[in-house]
């Protein structure tokens, strides 16, 4: 049998909770073997990435090889029947260079810097 698709997110990041959630309870509903692991917990040992790092992007493991960023969406979304589509209009030549550009220098650095700005109200 082969490996579960596995997700790497922010669990502590109210964006990435919220979004990675639907997908998890997608999933559960659907039988689909994909598994959501929280970045903040013991689970992020097994991925060699440390906190800092992780809490960058998201991470998907998918056939041995672990992608970050909009190519691991792309390869989560794919697992999905409903997101399937999604997936692959992402994937387009014409349209992966916009969403890569959101994404690795508009969203994630915003997402992130908003997970900094919480760690350090919570000292």
């Amino acid at each position: 049998m082969d490996e579960p698709t596995k997700v790497l997110f922010n669990g502590e990041c109210p964006v990435c909770s919220t979004e990675i959630g639907h997908y998890a309870r997608y999933a559960g509903k659907n039988g689909l073997p994909i598994r959501f692991d929280d970045l903040n917990t013991a689970a992020r040992d097994g991925w060699g990435i440390d906190a800092d790092q992780a809490a960058r992007r998201l991470y998907v493991a998918h056939n041995g090889a672990v992608l970050s960023g909009m190519p691991a969406f792309r390869v989560l979304w794919a697992q999905m029947p409903r997101y399937r589509i999604l997936a692959r209009v992402t994937g387009w030549p014409i349209v992966r260079p916009f969403t890569v550009l959101a994404y690795d220098h508009i969203l994630a650095p915003l997402i992130y810097r908003w997970h900094i700005r919480r760690q350090r109200r919570s000292k």
